[in-house]
């Protein structure tokens, strides 16, 4: 089984888009069983909440289903039980090593990745809680995560 947690800052609108975008694609594609899929935050300022209402409107319109949703940080046992930690951003993937103590030569390092690098681009996906367009940051997380799972 391949474990994959996506990362973002506050675990409310990328990483619960992409988690449920990924569980959307793998149940289309009848491979359920070959992956356990979360999401979590690498900061501690939404932790509890749900999706964002304009995250959760967004994938309605794509058709993604969701379920209740509660914000949480992630940990270092997270770090060491995933497969791939996907981050939609460098600044998340700068975080996590702060918090965690995780830096470029820590041997698990090679398991992190930014997202929108699995759709071979070499770039962050914006943060819609800023830029106010959820509809962009939905389709970088639908290319990259229908090329993770080609690639898985």
């Amino acid at each position: 089984m391949t474990r994959l947690l996506f990362l973002c800052h506050g675990n409310i609108c990328r990483s619960p888009m992409a988690e449920m975008l990924m569980r959307h694609l793998v149940q289309q594609a009848g491979r359920e069983a070959e992956f356990e899929i979360a999401s979590a935050a690498v900061s501690t300022e939404e932790i509890g909440n749900d999706i964002y209402p304009p995250a959760k409107r967004t994938l309605s319109a794509h058709g993604i289903p969701f379920t209740r949703h509660a914000a949480r940080q992630v940990t270092r046992a997270d770090f060491d039980y995933y497969d791939h930690i996907i981050c939609a951003d460098r600044s998340n993937i700068r975080l996590l090593g702060y918090y965690l103590g995780i830096s470029e030569a820590t041997p698990t390092h090679a398991r992190l990745s930014l997202l929108m690098t699995w759709a071979g681009e070499n770039r962050d996906v914006s943060d819609p809680w800023y830029t106010r367009n959820f509809e962009q940051a939905y389709r970088d997380i639908d290319s990259a995560c229908r090329a993770l799972l080609a690639k898985l």
